[in-house]
């Protein structure tokens, strides 16, 4: 059975945070302003959508978030009805995709004036890991700036006046974006091949750029991912990557708590293996930006505490 937990909080650090953020609504009244409406899923892909907005957020681009609750698993989330009127006003709809937020296809119908942008589809090849669609691809830093290009495209083609502004912010979100993908690069070279566990494949396209492997029985992943019970030859297979120190770090999801889930990080912090929460949206009081830079750091200090080297 799956429980629901609570997210501890992320350690702020220095990045690029614009006011805009504070533009992300979510309520569904959109559409009626003559700015340019956006929806987005999640509060994260509104995040980026409002770093490109930069301050023609509120103004020129009303942007809607329809999953804000960091608290929320936005697998499991169901939609209302105004969610439904946010998703019918858009102009421009920001979805995940690949199975992640089904609910936006469900509810927004067919309009030919409205942009959809699909992150999953935007991603391409990049969205498989290990031969396996891994849907989390905000994890993934070349294709979040390829959907923030995509964002600019779209809010330029109904608000072009404002072209130059949306290209500016989007060199700045672009080059902000780089500078995350330099670090992981840095724990790359400073940690080369050193094994990690997780609990879901959640933080996978960021772990694999830091140059880490994933140890993790597929199964036991998997088998939390579907809320599904954990065979116990699996779970003694992952319990044992701890106690033998075949991986560094465990990095689990914080918004996915069951049985299984506690009894392996309890098993590596009892082994001395140090524990890296992530999520899946965006924690409050955080931009994209800034939550990425804290996930980043967060792995650092692990990696550097760590008895596996």
């Amino acid at each position: 059975m799956r429980v629901r937990g609570g997210l501890a909080a992320l350690a702020a650090v220095t990045a690029l945070v614009t006011p805009a953020l504070a533009a992300c609504s979510s309520t569904a009244g959109t559409g009626d302003t003559g700015a340019v409406a956006v929806v987005a899923s999640t509060n994260v892909w509104a995040d980026v959508a409002a770093q490109v907005a930069g301050d023609l957020a509120g103004r020129s681009v009303r942007i809607t978030s329809i999953i804000n609750d960091p608290v929320q698993d936005p697998h499991s989330y169901e939609a209302n009805a105004r969610d439904r009127i946010a998703l019918a006003k858009a102009d421009i709809v920001i979805e995940n995709g690949g199975g992640y937020d089904d609910f936006v296809d469900r509810m927004r119908g067919h309009s030919p004036d409205r942009t959809t942008i699909d992150a999953v589809s935007v991603a391409g090849s990049r969205a498989q890991v290990g031969g396996q669609l891994n849907e989390h691809v905000w994890y993934d830093f070349p294709t979040v700036t390829a959907v923030a290009g995509r964002i600019a495209e779209a809010l330029e083609t109904r608000d072009p006046s404002d072209k130059a502004a949306y290209q500016r912010n989007l060199a700045s979100f672009a080059n902000a974006v780089h500078g995350l993908e330099e670090r992981e690069a840095r724990v790359a070279q400073d940690h080369p091949g050193i094994g990690v566990a997780i609990t879901e494949p959640v933080p996978l396209y960021l772990l694999q750029s830091c140059g880490l492997v994933n140890r993790t029985p597929a199964q036991f992943s998997e088998s939390v991912e579907e809320g599904t019970d954990v065979a116990p030859r699996v779970l003694q297979e992952t319990l044992a990557l701890f106690s033998s120190h075949q991986v560094a770090v465990l990095v689990y999801n914080e918004q996915t708590v069951d049985v299984a889930t506690t009894r392996v990080t309890r098993e590596a912090r009892t082994a001395g293996v140090p524990v890296v929460g992530m999520t899946e949206t965006l924690p409050q009081e955080q931009s994209y930006l800034s939550w990425m830079s804290a996930n980043i750091t967060a792995l650092e200090n692990a990696l550097g505490a760590s008895p596996v080297n």
